[in-house]
């Protein structure tokens, strides 16, 4: 999930040297926390939120077909 997620992202953000992904795991969830440089936040927030959402909704799927939960977290900074 972790390498699916960078795979994305790398394309999206504009300083990949400065993305970094931390996976921690809760109760039910695999918890993914997004490190990005400042310039990169809105850019995978993106309008209205649209390109967040379709991230989420990408690791959600990608979760069902491992029969795990997943949260996609930004980092505050």
């Amino acid at each position: 999930m972790k390498s699916l997620l960078e795979f994305i992202l790398l394309r999206i953000v504009e300083y990949p040297e400065s993305l970094e992904i931390d996976e921690s795991q809760d109760a039910s969830y695999q918890i993914f926390t997004l490190h990005l440089h400042p310039d990169d936040v809105g850019r995978v927030i993106g309008k209205g939120g649209k390109v967040i959402k379709a991230l989420r909704k990408i690791a959600q799927i990608r979760a069902i077909v491992d029969g795990t939960h997943v949260k996609i977290v930004l980092a505050e900074e």
